[in-house]
Parts: structure tokens; sequence; C-alpha cells
């Protein structure tokens, strides 16, 4: 994880992501997917010292940058998982009730940037693929044991690739 320090991340859609939240100074509201936090750095700026932030991420690398931020500002709650455990977290602390939910779907540029995550299209890396590193088995694994059906089951739900079958040759 040393080499998350060196990576950007520039948020996308920010303004206006703020202003669909319509974000009330007191609010309580959760950042599902956190990344690098632009998002929830622009939230905090918005709240006051009642209002309240939690903080949700698969990537345990997004949770160190996560956790850095908590304990800058006490508003902010940190929770390393999926945002279909929201509602969870907030029973956890208490919250009964959220003023919005932002939810930054898809990859950041630090994961795409990072070989060692088995996602970047132009450096070498391993073939991990894994949003939460710390769960489940890295793709070159997968791949070194599923049979080609599998594989081409998978290319076709998953990735809806339409040459599924032909992109598997190869495979035993």
């Amino acid at each position: 994880m040393d080499n998350i320090k060196n990576l950007k991340h520039t948020s996308v859609m920010l303004q206006e992501a703020l202003t669909a939240l319509n974000i009330k100074p007191e609010g309580i509201y959760v950042d599902g997917t956190f990344g690098r936090g632009g998002h929830s750095r622009a939230i905090l700026n918005k709240l006051n010292q009642g209002g309240r932030l939690l903080i949700t991420d698969l990537d345990p690398h997004a949770i160190v940058v996560a956790k850095k931020l908590q304990e800058e500002d006490q508003r902010v709650t940190v929770f390393h998982g999926s945002f279909n455990q929201i509602v969870e977290f907030c029973q956890q602390e208490g919250i009964h009730s959220i003023d919005g939910v932002l939810l930054d779907l898809g990859m950041s540029s630090p994961q795409l940037e990072d070989s060692s995550r088995g996602f970047s299209f132009s450096n070498d890396g391993p073939l991990d693929m894994r949003m939460d590193t710390t769960k489940g088995e890295p793709a070159y694994k997968w791949l070194a044991l599923a049979t080609k059906e599998e594989l081409i089951k998978v290319l076709m739900e998953y990735g809806q690739e339409r040459f599924a079958k032909k992109n598997s040759r190869g495979h035993s």
C-alpha cells in the first residue's frame, strides 16, 4: 500500500454531485464509494459541526486514506465494506435517517494506475482485479482453475463479450 501516496485522483462531476445532494449544513450524509475522498472532502466543506459523514469503501487502499480523514475530522466515521451495507453501518451508529447518499460507481484512476491491482491496461502487474483485496481470490488464481465453459460464461455474463468463445481459445 506504499504506492498509494503517489497516485492522483480527480473527482468526476464534483459540482454536479454536490448540487444534486442539496447539502444541509447539519445533515447526515453517506459516501458509499469513498475512492480517494474528493467528494467526501467537498461534502465536509458544506457541513457545519453538527453534520456527519459516513464513509464506506471496499478498497483497503481507500480505507487507509479515509481513516486519515477520520483522524482529522470528528464528523467522519469510516467503514470497510460495501455500499450495500449502508443500513447496517447507520444502525451501528444509531442513525435512523440520512439526508443523502453519494455513490460514485466505477473505477478510480488510482485503481487503474496501480499495476499491482491488476486493472491496468497499460502497465504489467499481477492479474488480481479485486476491489477488496482482503477477500476472495485474485483473477489469476481463478483463471488457473476455471474450465473453458466457466470462462466463456463469465466473459458472456459479466463482460458482455460477444466473442467469448473465440477469446477463450487456448484455455483448457
